[in-house]
């Protein structure tokens, strides 16, 4: 299931992956994805890659698994040289070809710049970054300026119901149940 939008350029543009060294002599390129399921980065057309200060779409002609790596054939690029010039090239997609979550689910992206409180009332500042452990996410929270406790920075999982009370992205706030000394 592909989900086509055909802007020349993303209205909400989020990373869904990079473009990697260059493989071989006929164009073909590396891909590292940012999407769960490394594979689910082709569900989302167009790409989009900034070159020289404009959105660009790029258009994948085919892509295959070698041993680890995922490798693609962009459309029009058919030697390592033209290959070259897209290595490092961030892959955008608009966001709204994300598909809808569920209640309670939420994408990174939704969570950053917001105000991360205590069931107490202490605000203990916001979602500057995510991390992926492996057992559970973590927010990355920017302590505000004048931290009572003089933290710069806290990090705490996002495990909803333990440590996550409530999440309001209309109010852009995150209830925690979070020592603000810890």
């Amino acid at each position: 299931m592909s989900k086509q939008l055909n802007p020349s350029s993303p209205v909400n543009p989020i990373v869904m992956g990079k473009m990697g060294s260059t493989y071989g002599i006929r164009g073909w390129l590396r891909v590292f994805s940012s999407t769960e399921e490394t594979e689910s980065i082709f569900d989302y057309q167009p790409w989009y890659i900034q070159s020289q200060g404009s959105w660009q779409i790029v258009e994948i002609e085919s892509w295959k698994h070698h041993n680890q790596d995922l490798i693609i054939k962009v459309k029009g690029v058919d030697d390592r040289d033209a290959a070259n010039l897209l290595t490092n090239a961030e892959i955008v997609v608009d966001s709204a070809q994300l598909p809808d979550l569920e209640e309670g689910d939420y994408y990174w992206k939704d969570l950053f710049g917001c105000e991360v409180i205590t069931s107490a009332g202490y605000q203990l500042g916001k979602v500057i970054d995510m991390m992926e452990t492996g057992s559970n996410d973590v927010l990355v929270v920017k302590a505000n300026l004048k931290d009572a406790f003089g933290a710069k920075e806290r990090l705490i999982p996002f495990l909803t119901g333990q440590v996550i009370k409530h999440v309001d992205l209309s109010t852009k706030t995150i209830e925690v149940d979070w020592d603000p000394s810890f």
